[in-house]
């Protein structure tokens, strides 16, 4: 079976990230693992991924740096921040920096699936959206030279 995408896991828990890998990696996505922001960024230059799921508090760099960082080499990621030790200003600024949603542990699989599953139809309606408003683009300026040939095309037959 191919696989539906890939995602990207940061934390610096090895049981949490063994987990997810293995409950993604049943719903056929292709996972890659890392332990810190430094790791992941490295692993995020090599591989094209759809999604990322990191810890917020990691040791070397922390998940919000991070995300800063993925942001400014991509601004259309899904990018889904899990954490521990939640709070409403981590929360706030992890959204304001670019996070689709935020997650807390310990978390239910179920709800880990549902909310991968609405970021990757997010990732695909902005991707329809951008193919749509490429064509705008295209009618918009075909419109004038199919007018402009019209207009050459009138004179030539009625000459």
């Amino acid at each position: 079976m191919t696989t539906r995408g890939r995602i990207l896991v940061v934390d610096d828990a090895e049981e949490i990230r063994e987990m997810l890998s293995d409950f993604l990696s049943r719903l056929h996505f292709a996972v890659d693992t890392a332990g810190d922001g430094q790791e992941a960024l490295q692993k995020y230059m090599h591989g094209g991924y759809d999604v990322i799921i990191s810890d917020v508090f990691m040791p070397h760099m922390d998940g919000i740096e991070f995300l800063k960082h993925i942001r400014s080499l991509n601004k259309d990621i899904m990018f889904l921040m899990i954490t521990g030790y939640p709070d409403v200003e981590t929360a706030v600024e992890a959204i304001k920096e670019g996070a689709y949603d935020y997650i807390t542990k310990p978390f239910n699989m179920e709800d880990v699936r549902l909310r991968i599953e609405r970021a990757f139809e997010k990732k695909s309606l902005k991707e329809r959206l951008k193919t749509v408003e490429g064509f705008n683009w295209a009618l918009l300026i075909s419109i004038p030279l199919w007018l402009l040939l019209g207009i050459i095309l009138t004179k030539l037959l009625k000459s």
